[in-house]
């Protein structure tokens, strides 16, 4: 990395008419020690093309580079609040440090695997270190027992939404968890209707909820995770349906499957909206489960006890590709991830209950490995994390 002086500090040399300007809009979002330091580029380059950028923390004076937007900080610890600044080089050296991004904290990538059904409805909600394998730990309670329902998060905050209680009883309730403290849901608001069998996928900002019975429908709904209040109407997919899955990065989300479909969708999650086709996915199936890194989308399992895993690249429309297989046939399972590994936990095969957890590395097709257990076996349950693809 070429020296530059210190922030704020302008060389004798420094010429605005060949060093580029700052970037400009500089944020940032945290991930497991790190963080994604988005901005936009300069639009005076100087005398020549900016050939890289660089995004420095505070405290630490952490670097890393890229060739563009955003820019990925590794070797941050975790629990300390960074901001980021970004300047850019071109062949007549630096330009000028950019604003500070607002604060952000690196956290430990954490699943959670929530609800479901055993003979009973659950209530429970379990967490996982997805960097470290071993078996899930008891995280508290969602406000009552039920299956079906649908999950998303920020990096902050895990959501969940609908569901149902054998009887049958259907939910509209939305509610979160905060991942850095254990215990019990609070209420956030509720969906524009009791639904079960949806999916939700989410930005860093916004969650996003599609599909879902009864009957099948094809609404799409959001809500801002940071400010609890009820479902506001965002769009329609195009085609309704349930039991399907969905995933993101943080301008995208995929609804996958459903109803014994093999068809996937996106949207563009800060603009509301019909969803758009994407592509299909290799077989047709329901009751499967989605995650995703920031730029791969990873589908597995499903009706009728499948162990397919496939992927998709989610910037680019287009047909899934095979993966890997999980380590059964298993349907009615639920998947989270971080930026690295994708989890799939629980479900049901061969009528057996399973409570088990397997990873795959998402940027490495392969079959899945076995992870841990469950705190108990369940099927038709839902998951979420604070690291997801949605985030970075």
């Amino acid at each position: 990395m070429p020296l530059r002086p210190p922030a704020g500090f302008i060389s004798a040399n420094y010429d605005p008419l060949r060093n580029p300007d700052a970037p400009t809009g500089v944020t940032a979002s945290a991930g497991d020690a790190q963080a994604s330091v988005s901005f936009t580029a300069p639009a005076n380059v100087g005398g020549s093309a900016i050939s890289a950028y660089y995004a420095v923390s505070n405290p630490g004076q952490i670097t890393a580079s890229g060739a563009s937007s955003p820019v990925t900080v590794t070797g941050l610890s975790n629990g300390t609040a960074y901001t980021f600044q970004v300047w850019a080089l071109n062949t007549f050296g630096p330009g000028a440090f950019s604003a500070a991004s607002g604060s952000v904290t690196p956290a430990q990538a954490r699943g959670l695997f929530a609800g479901g059904y055993t003979g009973s409805a659950s209530n429970v909600i379990d967490y996982v270190n997805i960097g470290t394998t071993g078996n899930a730990t008891d995280f508290g309670d969602l406000s009552a027992a039920r299956r079906f329902l649908a999950a998303c998060a920020s990096s902050t905050r895990g959501i969940f939404a609908g569901g149902q209680a054998p009887g049958p009883t259907n939910y509209a309730t939305i509610e979160y968890v905060t991942f850095s403290s254990l215990g019990n849901t609070t209420n956030f608001g509720n969906l524009l209707a009791a639904r079960y069998d949806l999916a939700g996928c989410s930005s860093s900002t916004r969650g996003v909820f599609g599909g879902g019975s009864p009957p099948a429908t094809d609404v799409i709904q959001y809500i801002t995770i940071a400010s609890t209040g009820n479902a506001i109407s965002f769009g329609n997919l195009t085609v309704g349906r349930n039991n399907l899955a969905a995933c993101s990065s943080s301008t995208r989300g995929l609804f996958a499957g459903g109803d014994s479909s093999n068809i996937i969708d996106y949207i563009t999650i800060a603009s509301t909206g019909n969803a758009t086709d994407f592509g299909d996915l290799t077989i047709a199936t329901g009751t499967l489960a989605g995650c995703s890194s920031s730029t791969r989308g990873i589908f597995g399992g499903g009706t009728p006890d499948s162990n397919v895993i496939s992927y998709v690249t989610i910037a680019s429309t287009g047909n899934a590709t095979d993966f890997g297989d999980l380590p059964a046939g298993i349907q009615k399972l639920a998947s989270c991830s971080s930026s690295v590994r994708g989890l799939f936990g629980g479900g049901d095969s061969a009528s057996t209950v399973r409570a088990q957890i397997a990873y795959v590395t998402i940027a490495s097709t392969g079959n899945a490995v076995s992870f841990g257990n469950l705190t108990s076996a369940r099927e038709n349950l839902t998951a979420c994390s604070n690291a997801h693809g949605g985030l970075a």
